[in-house]
């Protein structure tokens, strides 16, 4: 049994109540123990102490869209696995077999307090593969996984059009029947398998594709929508109506032009990245006040930074900047932590301080959503892995 951990005295920021309070933390085996204004006793003793008094305590932050470990740092073509550019279709990837634990971008990420992350295939396919929810430390990527397939990835408005106009896809039009003609086909011939049951000579022959999607047709597996624009983001919530699926908004940039609605649907919305120069046409929206509007609203607002466009690390920061347009602050660092958490299906792991819950922990000497504020430590899985 590994030694136990005693945080002791940190003002915590659990994500869960909005006004922070003074506590104990006790970890062990990797998990949250106990939290209580004082912990005392004969474990107690035998634990290892980490004096928070003065300090602020918050879960580790989390990402609920980004391509950390599959556009690699610095290395060019090379390092880059997060699009596949030879098939419109390829429901049948799955981000585990492409992320690379030792790029230096996992440690960065680390320093500032980001443990776990959902990181995935691009948007340059209409179907792209699953995204895998990971923690950000370790040498193996089988070690690091949180949850192997959080959300199917789907793209609608430019990417898709830009990256296959001269192949197949040159329309919106033609991105939304596309998908629609996958989900059809998965239907049919996942009724064909059940029909079959156990003999083997009336299933429909093998087909990677349809396989990969049977879990998004039963409602076990979200789509993961890439949307900016609110025509298309209304699109993915038409298709998603039409097939009965779960159904994730990501980027979201036009948000703000329909918030109402989108707390009237109820979809998670992932924000972001919003910093930066707006590169194309469906970005001329793009704002860090959407986070606040969408989270006034009603809707379960995170928020991104689809890494590598912005760099992993400055996740709390964007959150920062949020607050600094407008977002409750309070709703900042839900968006970070347990709504992220939320919209990539771990909840039930990560995303907040309470008991039973991986002891991933971010302790600051001050807040980390304002710049200049220090991450002194980081524990993942109960372990210190930034800090002494």
């Amino acid at each position: 049994m590994e030694q136990m951990i005693l945080i002791k005295q940190g003002t915590i920021h659990d994500a869960v109540h909005e006004e922070p309070y003074q506590a104990d933390i006790l970890i062990g085996d990797g998990k949250i123990k106990k939290i209580a204004p004082v912990l005392e006793g004969k474990i107690i003793n035998e634990a290892k102490i980490i004096d928070a008094s003065g300090k602020h305590v918050y879960p580790g932050f989390v990402e609920a869209h980004c391509h950390l470990g599959l556009d690699g740092y610095g290395i060019g073509f090379e390092g880059q696995d997060y699009n596949e550019r030879t098939d419109s279709l390829t429901p049948q990837l799955s981000a585990i077999d492409g992320i690379n634990p030792q790029d230096p971008t996992f440690a960065m990420a680390l320093e500032a307090g980001v443990t776990c992350v959902a990181t995935g295939p691009g948007s340059s396919n209409v179907l792209g593969g699953t995204f895998a929810a990971i923690k950000t430390v370790g040498r193996r990527v089988d070690d690091m996984v949180v949850k192997k397939a959080v959300a199917m990835k789907c793209a609608f408005g430019e990417n898709p059009k830009r990256c296959y106009k001269d192949k197949d896809n040159y329309s919106r039009m033609s991105t939304a029947s596309k998908l629609r003609i996958m989900l059809e086909k998965t239907r049919e011939y996942m009724e064909k398998k059940e029909a079959a049951g156990e003999d083997i000579l009336k299933r429909p022959a093998y087909d990677p594709k349809l396989e990969a999607l049977i879990p998004v047709i039963r409602g076990e597996l979200p789509l993961k929508a890439h949307a900016h624009r609110a025509d298309d983001i209304f699109t993915a919530i038409r298709i998603a109506r039409e097939y009965g699926l779960e159904l994730a908004i990501d980027h979201c940039t036009d948000g703000a032009l329909i918030a109402e609605d989108l707390a009237k649907e109820g979809y998670p919305v992932a924000v972001g990245p919003s910093f930066g120069h707006a590169g194309k046409f469906e970005l001329k929206n793009k704002s860090f006040q959407t986070p606040g509007i969408l989270a006034k609203a009603g809707c379960q607002v995170s928020i991104i930074t689809d890494s590598p466009v912005i760099q992993q690390q400055y996740l709390p920061l964007c959150a920062g900047l949020a607050v600094k347009n407008g977002m409750d602050e309070f709703a900042a660092l839900q968006a970070i932590t347990i709504n992220a958490a939320r919209h990539i299906g771990v909840a039930d792991r990560v995303g907040s301080l309470e008991e039973g819950k991986d002891a991933d922990i971010v302790i600051a000497d001050g807040n980390p959503l304002i710049s200049d504020t220090v991450v002194e430590q980081v524990l993942v899985d109960g372990k210190v892995v930034v800090g002494a």
